[in-house]
């Protein structure tokens, strides 16, 4: 099986918010600031603390959120050149290829320790920071990308 793909802008920054909200440390750091902040509204609500606890907890709810949603995906796309290139992709039995106008890579499937499928995209991961996305869009119609799901089942675990 054999897709070819661009990435556009929107799609990828969606992508890459998934990839960074579904980071077990980034979820722990949600959930310990969404507490506190709570808990500061809670305790100012109730007259035991003075408004700056409350006021910082709110603040650091607002810069994690901004980070995580606009700052990082954005500084990540425009580091990453990419994004801006056109590329073909091949599945086979014993692993995949992606090629690109300057060359190819092949990797065995064992080379990769899991996938997550997001609305747009397959994340082929590596490692814990390294990753590919391959965009559903590349695929001719949803019969494609269903079989190209079976695939991945098939020969890599996924991530729950």
């Amino acid at each position: 099986m054999t897709i070819f793909f661009g990435y556009e802008k929107r799609q990828v920054i969606q992508a890459l918010r998934y990839h960074f909200l579904n980071r077990p440390e980034i979820r722990i750091m949600v959930i310990l600031v969404n507490v506190f902040a709570l808990t500061s509204v809670i305790l100012y609500i109730l007259k035991k603390i003075r408004p700056e606890p409350f006021l910082l907890g709110s603040f650091l709810w607002i810069m994690l959120m901004v980070s995580f949603w606009y700052i990082l995906p954005m500084m990540v796309y425009r580091r990453a050149i990419t994004f801006k290139h056109h590329f073909s992709m091949d599945f086979k039995e014993e692993g995949f290829t992606l090629g690109h106008e300057k060359g190819s890579k092949t990797w065995p499937w064992t080379a990769l320790k899991t996938f997550i499928e997001s609305p747009h995209f397959f994340h082929l991961y590596f490692d814990n920071r390294s990753f590919i996305l391959v965009p559903k869009d590349g695929c001719r119609d949803k019969e494609e990308v269903a079989e190209l799901r079976e695939i991945l089942k098939e020969k890599v675990k996924k991530r729950k």
